[in-house]
């Protein structure tokens, strides 16, 4: 089932926590915003084993859509939580992750 979520802010904000046991195949990003471009982050993360980013300072130009489909893995109880960033306190992107 997807996944659906507005994200504005430059704050890094959790989108999967570790247990919610999502099978993610697919991370579509789109920016949203009237008038400005977005660089975006996207990381997943696990407690004593680091950060690994899937996407590193991407630029999303206003209105493109990009769809990440390498992203396997299952963030089930004990693994990873799935990560985004913003690069602006005004930055507005929706993410569907299937």
């Amino acid at each position: 089932m997807a996944q659906y979520f507005n994200i504005t802010g430059a704050l890094t904000q959790e989108l999967l926590s570790a247990g919610d046991s999502v099978l993610v195949s697919s991370i579509q990003l789109v920016n949203t915003h009237a008038t400005d471009s977005v660089t975006v982050d996207v990381f997943i993360e696990k407690k004593l084993t680091g950060t690994f980013y899937l996407l590193k300072k991407i630029n999303l130009p206003i209105g493109v859509t990009l769809v990440y489909d390498a992203a396997k893995f299952n963030n089930r109880v004990g693994e990873f939580g799935l990560y985004i960033k913003l690069s602006a306190a005004d930055s507005t992107v929706d993410v569907i992750i299937n």
